[in-house]
């Protein structure tokens, strides 16, 4: 396997997935001549030209409408946000067209399309540009959601993504571009909709996805110092939601913590917590925890954006309570 960045194996899957069908185009702002505001299409142009990797202007809407557009006619687009905090203002689109129009033709219409861009926030970005989209996507029927953590879950889940039928959102984690791991060469998928035992343990599970899963994987190395068994759960997509790997990992460890990138209320953890306790109620040992964004918009300065975030330490703390041991 070649260890490569995050962005680079996101544009492994791009470049194989338009090699392999040329119904395939990617189309954003600065896609092109730029190769991307985080690099992830970088060469694309040079390799596949003009007409299937299409610049845009600065209008988020009009591009998401094209690729709906698109797609019902037969393409595949791979329509980019240069962040998810800007498709706001394609919502009606994402909403309105990409995920409804499988029901409200009957059945006609697919709408095979991607839309992808980085989710959440960096560093010092202050509130409008750290915003982490997941509970407000995967609220609505008709689209899915996936959130890739590692490279190589970026690779398998945006290739499967693509060849789907299906609109589905690809929430990138900002700062993972750089995170460099194993990712294998050639051709492979991971399959939407299921989960990932990321590491095992019998003293607690803890779920995450996306940029979060490395800190609940911090936070299991810091636990296992203690002698504590966390058994690490990777969603990896949000929706559908694959209730089954969660639920037989809580039987086994009897206590779950869930670490998500959103604010409390109506966070992706809510939804997590309700199928847990409604599966798996006579198997828990104590309540189900969430550990999330502090209920603010994100700060600027440095030390209050680190309190907000949600971080390994917080995790630990939470960890331990559901184990009773303060």
């Amino acid at each position: 396997m070649a260890i490569i960045t995050y962005r680079d194996a996101l544009n492994q899957a791009l470049r194989e997935e338009m090699q392999r069908d040329d119904r395939v185009f990617i189309m954003g702002e600065e896609v092109g001549i730029y190769q991307g505001a985080y690099k992830v299409s970088k060469g694309l142009l040079q390799e596949f030209g003009e007409m299937r990797v299409v610049d845009t202007p600065i209008t988020e809407l009009g591009f998401a409408g094209v690729g709906v557009g698109a797609a019902m006619v037969g393409l595949r687009p791979v329509i980019e946000f240069m962040t998810w905090n800007f498709a706001l203002l394609a919502l009606d689109q994402v909403v309105n067209a990409a995920a409804k129009m499988l029901s409200m033709s009957g059945g006609q219409y697919n709408i095979p399309m991607v839309f992808r861009g980085p989710n959440g926030a960096a560093l010092q970005l202050s509130a409008q540009h750290s915003q982490a989209w997941e509970s407000w996507l995967s609220h609505i029927p008709g689209l899915k959601v996936v959130a890739p953590g590692t490279p190589y879950d970026a690779k398998g889940l945006l290739k499967s993504a693509i060849r789907d039928d299906n609109p589905v959102m690809v929430l990138e984690g900002e700062m993972l571009y750089n995170v460099k791991g194993e990712v294998p060469d050639g051709d492979y998928t991971i399959p939407l909709g299921k989960a990932q035992v990321k590491r095992e343990g019998d003293h607690v599970t803890i779920v995450s996805y996306g940029k979060m899963i490395n800190v609940a994987n911090q936070a299991a190395d810091l636990l296992a110092k203690d002698g504590i068994r966390a058994e690490v759960i990777d969603l990896l997509t949000l929706r559908p939601l694959d209730t089954e790997t969660v639920n037989a990992s809580v039987r086994k460890t009897n206590r779950a913590v869930v670490v998500e990138e959103g604010w409390e209320i109506c966070g992706m953890g809510s939804q997590i917590v309700d199928y847990i306790q409604r599966d798996c109620f006579d198997d828990l040992d104590a309540p189900v925890l969430r550990v999330h964004q502090v209920d603010v918009p994100m700060p600027y300065a440095k030390n209050l954006e680190r309190a907000a975030k949600p971080d390994a330490q917080k995790t630990v703390a939470a960890v331990r309570q559901v184990l009773y041991l303060d």
